[in-house]
């Protein structure tokens, strides 16, 4: 799929992942809706992003269906046509899984899981009407693999991937394509977000994992739009993490061992 005069919308588009996708797309030649609860974030971002494509900011909050719901209907009044829909905000907590408040599990949920789904609501049955598509979504690699300390996260996660490969395989004979986004540790504000108690994000995500620097996220914006391209099912970034996914499929007990070891290393490190 070539994705000049493509049309879409992108979640979260007001920093991180999001920020990276809009200004990839319209380097590419796509019209973009950049989409985010935090509506000056992706003003700024629309303001400084140039390229044969364009882009406007809207304010869109995941959790509320109606929001989702009218963006995509609004691409189509537009355009005629939403032919790919970046599922890509998120939020996430870290900290011991007894200090999460039922409040902080239902947030998570609403923003990574249901924010997924009223996206997918919304424009799934558009594209099987116009005969075609491409939905994107966020995950993780805590959606492939799992470790203490950011349980609602990797929960959450998870359920994106399984959403995204169940739905890919209803989806292909429809001609509308689903890839699930999986990257280790993105330099997002994310990092710096979610903290619960003694642990502290960037520490974490990094030096705690022994992450020397974390994945740029216009590499991994041009990575993932690569992929959209491809209609790959699933991309896995960078190197490193696809090496400990393989490890994961072919020793699950080993690893398991290895994510026991680095909670009490994590839990070491701030007693």
């Amino acid at each position: 799929m070539s994705l000049a005069g493509r049309t879409a919308l992108v979640t979260g588009g007001g920093s991180g992942i999001g920020a990276a996708l809009t200004r990839a797309l319209v380097r590419r030649g796509a019209h973009v809706v950049c989409a985010d609860v935090d509506l000056a974030g992706a003003e700024s971002v629309v303001a400084t992003t140039s390229g044969p494509g364009t882009a406007t900011a809207r304010h869109v909050d995941v959790t509320s269906a109606g929001d989702v719901a009218a963006a995509v209907a609004d691409v189509v009044a537009a355009h005629g046509r939403i032919d790919l829909l970046f599922n890509n905000a998120g939020i996430t907590f870290l900290g011991n899984t007894e200090d999460l408040g039922l409040e902080q599990w239902d947030a998570i949920i609403d923003v990574n899981v249901r924010g997924v789904v009223h996206g997918v609501h919304a424009a799934y049955p558009r594209m099987l009407a116009q005969g075609g598509g491409h939905i994107v979504n966020t995950a993780s690699m805590g959606g492939l693999m799992a470790a203490g300390l950011m349980t609602s996260y990797v929960t959450t996660k998870h359920a994106v991937v399984g959403l995204s490969l169940a739905l890919r395989t209803e989806a292909a004979a429809h001609g509308v394509g689903v890839t699930v986004v999986c990257p280790a540790a993105v330099d997002t504000p994310i990092l710096d977000k979610g903290e619960i108690g003694r642990y502290r994000g960037r520490d974490f995500y990094l030096e705690g994992q022994g992450v020397r620097r974390p994945v740029d996220p216009d590499r991994l914006a041009e990575r993932v739009l690569a992929a959209v391209e491809r209609d790959e099912a699933i991309v896995v970034e960078p190197r490193q993490a696809r090496i400990a996914w393989r490890l994961g499929r072919l020793s699950p007990t080993l690893v398991n061992r290895l994510a026991t070891r680095f909670v009490a290393r994590q839990r070491a490190r701030v007693s």
